[in-house]
């Protein structure tokens, strides 16, 4: 009976999680679905993927429809025994996006519980991590797998905490099931965030342990750890080992080429460009942003009212006041650092306040992890605005360099001061009342004093955006005096409202310290000022207007009439959207095409745009079976134009052109007549083709010809009277494509920079390739095996732990 007595608070919170998210997502219980522009992306690159599933009932790991080819691993690929996965959907058993709404509130609610917290106040700080705008922000825009790994993050750090307070069987089961959980969201570059605080948290621990000398805890703990994180890695295994495999084939990895596109040498020894991964840096001073959210403009697109100076120059310009409602219901009032911002990354000033009254109040020494974890998070987010701590990072520290958008670190911060927030207000009402007085006016004096320097600090800020100029030559200078203007009521009106609940927050202790208010009556009153302050925030960028009917999320494209006259063509090719660059994957939804949308699209194919496409080398094009390319006329109509020179599916070269180095593949290209000629890099694949340096006369008097697609076979019939040299328009990815003459398994080879080539021996032959990673059968054995031993973990723990309790009892 004592037990359900201590579950009771806890079951009904998990409750209040529930009601809460379908609440926030109400359209969700209309059938409605939101629109996230990523995933609507995602749906395009993975139409083929999806449809094979459906109608062969097996996984393709491959598809053609983005990129010209490549492996499905980032493209939700369903792996076999996938456990780790059930368990996910169990727990995020709600409609989309209050799943992952629930998944914020359960987990760090988890968190705080560890931390020692009261249910009560552990409720209230889920709800305002949950609401953190930027975690509501990413839920809105579609970037799902990022929410799913921070919903898990604070499940992990929990597991650390309780393996080194010496709690090694539940600790280490938490720890174990959190971060297989943490893998399987698949977003590497949230987890990679993660290891960063783990490692200061462990700093922290180590410090303790040695400092007590408690060295033998200190080894138990890690070898703990190591089990559990053995066999999470191992329980995801099949994902790790085919991303792992795929990386260094895409952007993430580093490139062959020792010149840029320009002709200029490529200096850079990282993945990805310097400027590339730092695109997206916070700027310093707009870190302010965190405290009040439209200090710098809010975002690109900010809903401005009829007060608005924008309004005004408007009506004085004769514009019709529809219109001008229209017009300023979306301006670019964002006047910070980064290039493309949908909402201001904003914590919560009460959040803020709490946090500081921790400093004050709190005698943890733990909260020394949560500020430092913030302020890592924090300076790091700066990128190129703070180079010598970027740069460091980029060149020495392993793996940094491999993603982009540094500024999303700030998820650390994100997460440690919702957590100092509640340490914040779970010890303030621990102290005597004099001692609750001091905290308090310490922490006001913080609190306003920042507002009041940022207020001071106003004139000194020009309020220029980075796309002032192009304004001012589209609309005049009128314009963006008036954007200006309205970017600096933005910045006074936010730190007004930011001083307001920050002021409601210290009267609400205040009452309390004169008696005016009971303990709960006090947390629950600030706990709604927490909560509102977001809340009404969040609905600013993400609200029931986001939602559509479950048909426009599952159908994000229209065809067109350009693809209806494409797709009357059913034979094999592709398709180029000349709009799309390589940057869209509407094409991707209706056709074969050789665009998309990834952060980690094939980087050969990056490679030849940039290098060759963009500088309309039409032999590409050619030699891709790019057989419609299509293009918008002056309405912004689509029309589609035929490639009469495209190369076919597959065809037969009379000679090879041989170098020696990736360079001269790509220089090779740029005047090459790839319906005769093939350019192959004797260097690094020249045992695939023993004979490469013999002169040979290469029959091209034969046929070959495409039989059967899928996206995982091809299957091709071949005749010609001599010895031929083969290239398909197949992208060449050497990590799972096998090729077969006649049942026989062939070598097969990399030619043009990115296609397959094979010698066909003289005769009428049947030329098949299959895609057959053995990434996917060795993953799939450990992954059985790590998720057995999980099995039997969490069984002996629980029996162990079990057995424990009935001892202690008298």
């Amino acid at each position: 009976m004592k037990q359900l007595q201590k579950l009771y608070p806890h079951a009904l919170f998990l409750l209040g999680f529930i009601f809460i998210s379908l609440i926030y997502f109400y359209p969700v219980l209309q059938g409605k679905q939101i629109l996230q522009s990523d995933i609507a992306q995602y749906t395009g690159m993975a139409k083929e993927q999806n449809d094979f599933r459906a109608s062969d009932h097996q996984e393709p790991y491959w598809t053609n429809s983005a990129f010209g080819g490549m492996p499905t691993y980032q493209l939700g690929a369903k792996y076999p025994y996938d456990y780790i996965g059930m368990i996910d959907d169990a727990i995020r058993f709600l409609p989309r996006p209050a799943d992952y709404l629930f998944l914020y509130f359960l987990g760090f609610y988890g968190l705080l519980l560890v931390l020692k917290v009261d249910p009560l106040k552990a409720f209230f700080g889920a709800l305002a991590f949950g609401f953190s705008t930027y975690l509501i922000i990413i839920l809105g825009v579609g970037h799902n797998a990022k929410a799913h790994a921070i919903g898990y993050m604070p499940l992990v750090i929990a597991g650390f905490i309780l393996v080194f307070q010496k709690k090694y069987i539940w600790g280490g089961l938490l720890t174990m099931f959190a971060v297989a959980l943490e893998i399987n969201a698949n977003h590497f570059q949230m987890t990679y965030y993660l290891l960063i605080f783990l490692l200061l948290l462990s700093g922290y621990f180590i410090y303790q342990a040695v400092k007590e000398k408690e060295y033998k805890v200190l080894l138990i703990s890690f070898g703990v750890l190591a089990i559990a994180g053995i066999f999470a890695i191992g329980a995801n295994a099949t994902n790790l080992l085919a991303t792992a495999e795929y990386a260094n084939f895409s952007t993430r990895g580093k490139s062959e080429l020792t010149f840029n596109a320009d002709g200029t040498k490529n200096v850079s020894n990282s993945a990805l460009s310097r400027d590339y991964i730092t695109e997206y840096s916070y700027g310093i001073a707009e870190s302010f942003n965190l405290i009040a959210p439209r200090l710098f403009g809010g975002s690109n697109s900010e809903a401005l009212g009829k007060d608005s100076n924008m309004y005004s120059f408007m009506m004085e310009q004769g514009v019709p006041e529809a219109q001008a409602n229209d017009f300023v219901s979306g301006m670019p009032t964002y006047w910070g650092d980064q290039p493309i911002v949908a909402a201001p990354a904003y914590i919560g000033i009460v959040v803020f306040f709490f946090g500081i009254l921790a400093l004050f109040t709190n005698k943890r020494k733990i909260r020394y992890v949560f500020l430092s974890g913030a302020i890592v998070a924090l300076v790091l987010s700066w990128g190129k605005n703070f180079p010598i701590l970027t740069d460091f990072f980029i060149d020495n520290v392993p793996m940094f360099n491999k993603f982009r958008a540094v500024s999303s670190i700030q998820i650390i911060l994100e997460l440690c001061f919702p957590v100092l927030a509640i340490m914040g207000l779970q010890s303030f009402f621990k102290l005597e009342k004099e001692a609750q007085f001091k905290a308090l006016w310490q922490t006001a004096a913080v609190g306003f004093g920042i507002i009041i320097g940022l207020f001071l600090l106003k004139g000194s800020f020009s309020f220029a955006g980075a796309n002032d100029s192009y304004f001012r030559e589209s609309y005049g200078p009128g314009f963006v005096d008036a954007l200006k203007a309205d970017r600096m009521t933005l910045y006074s009106a936010d730190l007004l409202r930011s001083g307001f609940f920050m002021l409601l927050a210290a009267g609400v202790f205040w009452l309390f310290i004169k008696n005016k208010f009971t303990q709960n009556t006090a947390i629950i009153l600030v706990g709604i000022l927490m909560i509102f302050d977001l809340y009404f925030v969040d609905k600013k960028y993400v609200s029931a207007k986001d939602f559509v009917s479950k048909r426009e999320v599952e159908v994000p494209f229209q065809e067109t009439p350009a693809d209806a006259q494409i797709l009357q063509d059913t034979t094999h090719y592709r398709v180029f959207e000349v709009s799309g660059n390589l940057s869209s994957a509407r094409a991707s939804y209706f056709h074969k095409s050789i665009g998309g949308y990834s952060a980690v699209k094939p980087r050969r194919m990056q490679q030849l745009f940039d290098y060759q496409i963009a500088k309309n080398n039409i032999e590409i094009l050619n030699m891709l079976n790019v057989k419609y390319i299509i293009q918008t006329d002056s309405t912004g109509n689509s029309f589609p134009v035929q490639n009469p020179n495209v190369n076919g599916n597959a065809w037969f070269v009379e000679d090879l052109k041989l170098v020696n180095k990736p360079d001269d593949v790509m220089k090779a290209l740029d005047h090459l007549d790839t319906k005769k000629v093939a350019v192959f890099n004797v260097h690094h694949f020249g045992s695939k083709l023993e004979n490469a340096r013999l002169k040979k006369d290469w029959d091209t008097s034969g046929s070959i010809k495409l039989d059967i697609y899928k996206p995982n076979y091809l299957k091709y019939t071949s005749e010609n009277s001599g010895i031929g040299l083969a290239v398909f328009s197949e992208i060449y990815y050497e990590k799972g494509w096998n090729a077969y003459i006649d049942g026989k398994k062939t070598d097969h080879f990399l030619v043009d920079y990115v296609l397959r080539a094979m010698e066909v021996p003289e005769g009428k032959h049947t030329i098949e390739f299959k895609f057959e990673p053995q990434v996917i059968q060795t993953g799939g054995i450990i992954t059985l095996i790590s998720s057995a031993g999980m099995l039997f973990l969490l069984i002996g723990g629980i029996y162990f732990e079990r057995k424990k309790s009935l001892n202690l009892k008298p």
